[in-house]
């Protein structure tokens, strides 16, 4: 199972995203667990993650982000701002899966 983790502000703007990665992983027949958090949850839920992708409203915290999940061999990285302005759960899934050693 593929276990990817989104985040942003509050949770709530990566929620369509997550549902629109979630179809685009069953219509591949893809195992996934797919979520989406507040970045106040950051450290308490990445552990349960192979990936994190961060929301474009919060791209300035790539920094401090990918330093805490660095201990535990996580990748972090910002969705790309035009997949997550026109919601292409398939772009985004792809390159989460990018990121899956």
């Amino acid at each position: 199972m593929k276990k990817i983790m989104l985040c942003c502000s509050s949770g709530m703007s990566t929620s369509l995203l997550v549902k629109k990665m979630q179809e685009e992983a069953a219509r591949r027949g893809l195992d996934t667990d797919i979520r989406a958090y507040g970045a106040s949850e950051f450290d308490i839920q990445m552990p349960h993650y192979q990936v994190v992708l961060l929301g474009p409203q919060v791209k300035y915290m790539l920094p401090d982000l990918k330093a805490r999940a660095a201990g535990h061999g996580i990748p972090v990285d910002v969705i790309n701002m035009m997949d997550y302005g026109m919601q292409r759960g398939d772009k985004v899934l792809d390159h989460a899966l990018s990121l899956i050693a």
